[in-house]
């Protein structure tokens, strides 16, 4: 019973054994190339469920049959007009000729690595080709948001652009996909992720902004204050304009109001010979009022009148 055991297991388990190898399971997800000592025998198997292939002569190669994502590392490239910028880009592709792409490069691996050549070089032909402004915008005809006031610093104003972005993308897809259709790659979409300032230069550029912006304030201020001084000028102006004008309507009213109590008065004083005596009594009191004080001292003559104005105070009439 033993040796009975012992035979079958001795039998059984190497047919085991050639049963695993011998068949494979193909997925939706991809596509199996069956190789003979290295070298692809049979099609493409395609069609999932169980297959069948020689054991220990041919070997399952998977080959992946989705969209792909491809992330390319950010490098630093020059553009015409001489601006270093970083430019991160980014596409998707799928494996289109299977025998093609695993008698060139065998694995996912060199795809990606291929795909880093290729997209990499063809990305730094365009953006050297191309100025910044070219790659960084898309639309022809877009007219910025602007504050009226910031017209006169010609603030807002895009310069006009042949192409842009997304022609410039079209250019690097058209060019990629011919090179990378030799190995059996077909190449979907590559769009710019990110494109930025290299970083020695991105300093200076934000301190050439700077400067700029601070030129654009110090215009506002000096034109504020030559505003200003016209305005504080003119208010000058109006104001020694008014006191003037007012000055002269006080002049005017008080002479006719002066001309007015004169007439008044004469007309008043000069109604008999003792109301004209008494008026030039008044004013004679008037003015020795205002030009004689406590500390006066006054030499008169005999024949001065306020010395028989004077003389006579306190005699009886």
């Amino acid at each position: 019973m033993n040796r009975l055991i012992s035979i079958a297991v001795v039998v059984l388990v190497p047919l085991l054994i050639v049963a695993y190898d011998a068949f494979y399971t193909v997925n939706e997800t991809e596509q199996v190339i069956i190789t003979q000592f290295g070298k692809p025998v049979g099609g493409i198997v395609n069609e999932a469920g169980l297959k069948l292939k020689i054991p220990f002569i041919q070997k399952v190669n998977r080959i992946e049959e989705r969209i792909l994502l491809w992330d390319g590392s950010a490098n630093d490239m020059p553009t015409k007009d001489k601006l270093y910028i970083t430019v991160d880009t980014f596409g998707r592709w799928r494996i289109k000729d299977p025998l093609q792409y695993f008698l060139r490069l065998r694995d996912e691996r060199s795809a990606r690595s291929r795909l880093e050549d290729i997209l990499g070089s063809e990305t730094r032909n365009a953006i050297a080709k191309h100025e910044l402004i070219e790659i960084v915008r898309t639309t022809k005809d877009r007219e910025p948001a602007f504050d009226p006031l910031l017209a006169k610093a010609e603030i807002g104003q895009l310069r006009p652009i042949q192409r842009g972005r997304r022609l410039i993308e079209a250019d690097i897809f058209a060019a990629a996909s011919a090179k990378l259709a030799e190995f059996g790659i077909e190449l979907l979409d590559i769009r710019f992720k990110r494109i930025n300032y290299n970083e020695s230069v991105r300093q200076k550029i934000y301190a050439r902004m700077i400067s700029e912006r601070q030129q654009i304030a110090e215009r506002f201020r000096s034109e504020g204050a030559g505003e200003a001084a016209k305005i504080i000028g003119d208010k000058e102006k109006d104001l020694q304009r008014i006191e003037s004008e007012a000055y002269r309507e006080v002049n005017t009213i008080q002479g006719v109001a002066d001309a007015k109590a004169t007439e008044i008065y004469a007309a008043a004083y000069n109604q008999s010979e003792i109301s004209r005596d008494l008026y030039d009594f008044v004013k004679t009191l008037e003015t020795y009022n205002r030009v004689i004080d406590p500390f006066t001292t006054l030499v008169l003559t005999t024949e001065s009148e306020l010395y028989h104005l004077l003389n006579g105070i306190g005699q009886q009439p």
